[in-house]
């Protein structure tokens, strides 16, 4: 049975047809019912152990329960429980299954693989940064063979809270996305040679969407301990961030790319902040941000 198929025979037995919030509100509580029947089993189970002799049969009758809700639940607002399903399934996968897997390093393609050496995001550098005070102001410096890249940084905030180590974010877009229209500009290599892919893709607006980026995973990491011996991000902040980056090239990334990462850099930005500098190794080819202390 298909689940379009198990959607319209139980459609025949909806005691409340209709599309209206009082016929929506019935299945929408009998979720939460089902749901807590399932709960209420297998508290049963935790009780009684193997005299719970039928507690099998209970978890697949409660199962079928709420897969009756959520059909019926799908049909009072006009979808297909085939399409939910299928969905559901893109989404799985692009955060933890094959999708996600599938920009192993022998499928990983680079958006600047046609374009001439001097276009290209190296594939493998490594900055140094430096940590110092300047006339009562803390500045973060990079340097890559001795020379300056970008501008110094401060955490421009009330209170020190390492923000101007921020350019490690993305060094990290570019180690594990192959993306970063701010290093691109930092390291001159922006693709000038098709003028509309420099101004789209390596141009200001996404040279912006990548600076708002960077800030808001910052207050998100800010809030959670910088990520410390955090394996997961929220989902609402990766769909916020693939929302805003859907019509650029990274948007070929899955949130499973983004938040593997979004993870990456922040292990590496622990190190910098807490030894204040140190090397840090882009290594695209790998997708990979280390540290080395200095």
């Amino acid at each position: 049975m298909t689940f379009d198929e198990y959607q319209v025979r139980a459609k025949e037995t909806d005691q409340v047809p209709g599309e209206g919030h009082d016929q929506k509100i019935v299945p929408l509580l009998g979720l939460a019912g089902e749901a807590g029947q399932l709960l209420s089993e297998y508290k049963k189970h935790l009780r009684d152990g193997d005299a719970h002799r039928l507690f099998n049969e209970r978890v697949a009758e409660e199962l079928g329960d709420l897969l009756w809700y959520v059909s019926t639940v799908a049909t009072k607002f006009g979808l297909q429980l085939e399409d939910v399903a299928a969905g559901n399934i893109r989404k799985t996968h692009a955060r933890w299954g094959h999708e996600a897997r599938s920009a192993t390093l022998d499928l990983f393609r680079f958006f600047d693989d046609e374009y001439s050496a001097g276009e290209r995001l190296p594939r493998y550098f490594e900055v140094q940064i430096s940590d110092t005070v300047e006339k009562g102001s803390v500045k973060m410096r990079a340097f890559i063979n001795g020379t300056q890249v970008g501008d110094p940084l401060t955490d421009n905030a009330y209170s020190s809270d390492g923000y101007r180590f921020h350019d490690i974010f993305h060094f990290g877009f570019a180690a594990g996305l192959g993306w970063s229209p701010v290093t691109r500009k930092n390291l001159g290599c922006k693709r000038k040679s098709n003028p509309k892919t420099d101004e789209v893709e390596d141009g200001g607006r996404a040279t912006a969407i990548e600076e708002g980026l960077s800030a808001i995973i910052f207050d998100y990491a800010k809030e959670h301990q910088f990520l410390e011996g955090i394996k997961a991000l929220d989902y609402d902040l990766l769909k916020l961030i693939k929302s805003n980056t859907e019509s650029l090239e990274v948007g070929r990334r899955s949130v499973g790319d983004w938040e593997r990462t979004i993870i990456n850099a922040y292990e590496v930005w622990r190190e910098v902040t807490r030894g204040k500098g140190g090397t840090v190794v882009v290594d695209l080819e790998n997708r990979r941000l280390s540290h080395r202390a200095a």
